[in-house]
């Protein structure tokens, strides 16, 4: 069966309320048919329950519900005609009596809230038309007319409808394109980031790939009479190494920027800004210049850095600043008043990041941001096997933190971190450290 209405409770409401309706036109139907136009008890009956089971039906298949309302009151005005002329004074109302009407008026109500509006329209003009033959037309004796107070009612019936189903149709078109933009925004903003991923991943390889090609160059001059042997493998992993760069460039080249964007600040990341694409990538070493950047902004940050550095590929440092980068333009952004701690603990096997910030002491005002910034947070320690975590702590405030892998292995289409003691993200511990 289908559903009347979205929700389950409304829809079991909207049953019972139509089947006491239905009870109560299907009674009083029977004894307004049976005293009103001198027929049985039995044939009332039967014409009152037609038109309160047509009021039922109306909720699963409201076109057949019509049809037998409509055929149910014009059959039962045929019977009744004849005796119109024996009955006394006042005359009976004809061809429609009040039960009948608010049948009708119902099972129309419900046609126009689950068929287009010209199928509604149309079952009104057949109604009319009906009502229109029957007292027109065909006529009677005595009785009181009742068609044009009737098709009144039904247009009424028909407007109100339709004009729900619109109403409900619209609302549903805007959650869908509501649905739809979102997740156009989420895809571009992850698009945008892996594009600003590629552009510094770029800068990082290229760099070793001209040390490559100079060092081969340069390796001949640093052994005395090298062998044609040592020239020609040297030549050609200097020239592997240049087309390699070639094709590099070629592929990533268009992922740049063709404008220098602003300088680091914290308070512009996520937004579109960062490094100028041709200035050297960021590493650890300027953590405490990037902490510096947003007190000047007006937040308080704590640095605290652990464990035994020991060096990493520049991909990993670049994507653990991008990380505090962005988790400290987020407090600043969404949490006024707050403060923040940095910790970055490296590890034998990896580097943990974690930014933590206290309760907001006021509401933040409305970002102009796309709001998709954790997107690339999540998407910078995937692509180095890796995983963030970012939720709220217990004290009001937010944390984020992320394991990144020092030694990933490509398997598949997915990175995976080759220690499998930090294949997950660090939990934290109760007082916030990761």
């Amino acid at each position: 069966m289908r559903k009347p209405f979205g929700r389950t409770w409304l829809r079991w409401l909207t049953i019972f309320l139509t089947g006491w309706i239905a009870l109560g036109v299907s009674l009083a139907g029977g004894n307004e048919i049976s005293d009103g136009y001198d027929l049985s008890t039995a044939n009332g009956l039967i014409a009152g329950f037609a038109q309160g089971l047509a009021l039922c039906v109306a909720l699963w298949r409201p076109g057949r519900a019509w049809a037998l309302s409509l055929a149910a009151t014009f059959i039962t005005a045929l019977i009744a005609r004849p005796h119109l002329a024996e009955l006394p004074h006042p005359a009976p109302n004809w061809p429609w009596i009040a039960p009948e009407i608010i049948a009708h008026a119902g099972v129309l109500l419900l046609l126009a809230l689950h068929v287009p509006t010209r199928k509604a329209v149309g079952a009104l003009a057949v109604s009319g038309l009906a009502t229109f033959a029957l007292q027109g037309q065909f006529g009677g004796t005595k009785y009181s007319g009742t068609g044009a107070a009737a098709v009144a009612i039904f247009a009424i019936a028909v407007v109100v409808g339709t004009a729900l189903r619109g109403r409900k149709e619209a609302r549903t078109q805007l959650v869908v394109q509501e649905t739809l933009t979102a997740e156009e925004r989420a895809q571009r903003t992850l698009l945008e980031e892996r594009s600003r991923i590629a552009r510094e991943l770029h800068d990082v390889v290229a760099h070793h790939m001209s040390v490559i090609s100079i060092q081969a160059q340069v390796a001949p001059h640093l052994v005395e009479n090298p062998s044609d042997e040592l020239k020609e493998n040297l030549d050609g992993i200097r020239q592997n190494a240049l087309e390699a760069l070639t094709e590099l460039r070629r592929v990533l080249g268009v992922l740049r920027s063709e404008h220098p964007d602003a300088p680091d600040n914290p308070a512009a990341a996520g937004t579109g800004t960062g490094t100028a694409p041709h200035a050297p990538q960021p590493t650890l070493d300027r953590l405490d210049a990037l902490v510096d950047n947003t007190r000047a902004a007006g937040l308080t940050v704590t640095l605290a850095v652990t464990g035994e550095r020991r060096p990493l590929q520049p991909g990993l440092e670049l994507s653990a600043y991008r990380i505090v980068q962005e988790a400290l333009s987020n407090v600043l952004r969404h949490a006024p008043g707050a403060t923040a701690r940095v910790e970055v603990v490296h590890e034998r096997s990896g580097l943990t990041v974690w930014v933590a910030n206290s309760r907001p002491e006021r509401p933040a005002p409305p970002s102009p941001g796309a709001g998709h910034g954790l997107l690339g947070m999540r998407e910078r320690a995937a692509m180095l096997g890796g995983a963030l975590s970012a939720h709220p702590s217990p004290d009001g405030g937010y944390l984020v933190s992320a394991y990144l892998p020092a030694y990933p292995r490509l398997e598949g289409l997915g990175y995976v971190p080759q220690d499998p003691h930090h294949a997950h993200a660090p939990a934290p511990d109760k007082d916030g450290t990761a």
